[in-house]
């Protein structure tokens, strides 16, 4: 069995890749700060492959830089080597080498260890300069703007946005995750050290992710949803709803009640229309009228009804008998007029899909009895 070790497995990344290394038949090992050389000493023994997560990019001393993101890297790469070990070491280092700052200065002393090492030793590894990675379980206030933006905006905070032009480079963590564990696959290959991208980056101004950001909150209220067939959209809906408060994760729907029962909007979209649930009193019939480009489609949940139909040229009425007892989809063509009618004791509920957000100004439903 593979047997991998992992440092800075409590951190960000750690997290979403321990989790999914979990699902794989490999043998894991953390290194954490807590724990000492010997430990990380026999760790390395064992491994097969060395995810070097750990670092720091905001200490409370600058000498933890070279202490951690360059001491702790040589430290796990010279061990390694004293051992004759050509174990394959994958590093986490930073966009932010390019930059005269401690920070990078450390990220660029560790990449120069990895290098290092995997020439002397032709060890196959693998350097990673990460820009600012986004999703879930990151912590906010601390060094991810998205992070911060997303558990602010949730909580109805202020955020400070400095230069809204200001160009973000983001990664999603999936891709990161899914990119180092392909790399197991790779285990046993002669190489040296070399520099790998995540393919999928995104680019973004801080004034775009934050409109962004509100307009995934405004949800709950427009219940309208964003293009989620945009790849970085749908990244950050998730990323967004992962940062909810733990009381927050419901919300009321506005009920349109009348001598009928009663209908609630649940989710629009330009993209894929509307949704929206109805429940109807005994022997309530609704409906009555056609469309000429709109669909829908018309699900019983609980209860029993009849649809009806009837080309509005034409005099014979379809009927269909349906129920929440053996779930159908039927679908409402264009040039029908059509019912539903509760045949229940209790109430009916339906849940509908209508191909476009109705718009009171141009409707599409035409009164015309089946």
């Amino acid at each position: 069995m593979t047997n991998v070790l992992v440092t800075g497995a409590n951190g960000f990344i750690g997290k979403n890749l321990i989790d999914r290394l979990k699902r794989l038949n490999v043998t894991i090992n953390v290194f954490g700060s807590n724990d000492d050389l010997q430990t990380l000493e026999h760790h390395l023994i064992q491994a097969d492959l060395v995810y070097h997560l750990a670092g720091v990019n905001r200490p409370e001393w600058e000498q933890s830089f070279t202490d951690v993101n360059a001491g702790l890297t040589e430290q796990i790469v010279s061990l390694l080597e004293r051992h004759g070990r050509r174990t394959p070491v994958v590093l986490a280092s930073s966009s932010q080498v390019a930059l005269d700052n401690p920070y990078g200065k450390s990220k660029k002393s560790a990449e120069q260890s990895v290098l290092l090492y995997g020439n002397k030793m032709s060890a196959k590894s693998y350097i990673y300069r990460l820009p600012n990675v986004f999703g879930k379980w990151c912590r906010p206030n601390y060094n991810s703007v998205v992070a911060t933006f997303c558990h602010n905006i949730a909580r109805d905070l202020d955020i400070s946005i400095s230069d809204p032009e200001r160009k973000l480079s983001l990664v999603y963590i999936d891709d990161v995750v899914e990119a180092f564990v392909s790399l197991i696959g790779e285990i046993g290959l002669e190489g040296s050290a070399e520099y790998r991208e995540i393919e999928r980056i995104f680019e973004v101004t801080l004034g775009e992710l934050a409109d962004k950001l509100y307009l995934i909150r405004d949800i709950r209220k427009s219940h309208i949803l964003p293009d989620l067939s945009d790849p970085f959209m749908k990244c950050l809906h998730a990323t967004y709803l992962s940062f909810l408060p733990k009381q927050r994760f419901t919300y009321p729907l506005e009920m349109k009640t009348d001598h009928r029962g009663s209908l609630a909007e649940i989710v629009k979209s330009k993209q894929f229309g509307q949704i929206f649930v109805s429940k109807s009193y005994k022997g309530i019939v609704r409906g009555n009228h056609y469309h000429h480009s709109k669909v829908e489609k018309f699900c019983v949940i609980n209860g029993k009804a009849v649809i009806k139909f009837r080309n509005v040229f034409e005099e014979e009425v379809l009927s269909y008998e349906v129920s929440g007892d053996d779930i159908q989809v039927v679908d409402i063509p264009p040039g029908y007029t059509h019912s539903i009618e509760n045949k229940s004791d209790d109430e009916l509920i339906v849940l509908f899909w209508a191909s476009e957000i109705f718009d009171p100004q141009s409707p599409d439903t035409y009164l015309l009895e089946v």
